[in-house]
């Protein structure tokens, strides 16, 4: 056993990420799959299900420091993919390096929200609408007393309007779509479609 180990092409840390990873993704796909709740619509699964990712690439899980918002959050109003519009507080930017470019995303909460336990991060990328949703894709991040997140784009995830327009999902604004492409997280089954 310890010869296997010793034999690896990747350390230890980077073996336990990526399946790790890979347990959260068949753990989601089964959700979908079997939950009353799914976003996935049940004659849609055969289809969606399961998800397709970019391959697990540890270089999209980058550290960030936390910029906080100057005074109280200013409030912006994202359109939605239902027409509908949705007030969310910028509570600052995480910055951050990601492939030797520097790089840094606003950080939201719904505007009624008495809290900021968990950042909203949405984004887009290059690769959207030919390899990801045109629409963006999601991060979740909780909140940190350090200041300093993970931001991994390997857990970057289609907002539920992809499986099910009855959703109402917030476009990533102008200041979160990144000029690169980001292969890391969820895309198309078959890209270019």
């Amino acid at each position: 056993m310890g010869l296997a180990v010793a034999c690896s092409n990747a350390p230890p840390e980077v073996k336990d990420y990526a399946v790790k990873l890979a347990a959260d993704r068949a753990a989601k796909d089964a959700s979908f799959k079997t939950n009353s709740d799914s976003p996935v619509p049940a004659d849609h699964r055969d289809e969606l299900l399961p998800l397709a990712y970019f391959p697990i690439d540890p270089d999209y899980d980058v550290p960030a420091v936390f910029k906080p918002a100057a005074g109280s959050a200013p409030t912006l109003v994202m359109p939605t993919s239902t027409g509908a519009q949705r007030d969310m507080r910028r509570v600052g930017t995480l910055e951050f390096t990601l492939k030797g470019q520097p790089l840094k995303l606003g950080a939201f909460v719904e505007a009624a929200s008495p809290n900021v336990d968990t950042l909203f991060v949405p984004f887009s990328d290059m690769t959207g609408g030919t390899e990801t949703y045109p629409g963006g894709r999601y991060l979740d991040l909780v909140r940190t007393p350090t200041g300093i997140y993970e931001v991994d784009f390997n857990r970057a995830y289609f907002p539920y309007c992809y499986y099910n327009p009855t959703y109402e999902c917030p476009y990533p604004p102008a200041e979160n779509r990144l000029k690169i492409p980001v292969r890391a997280g969820e895309r198309f089954k078959h890209p270019n479609t």
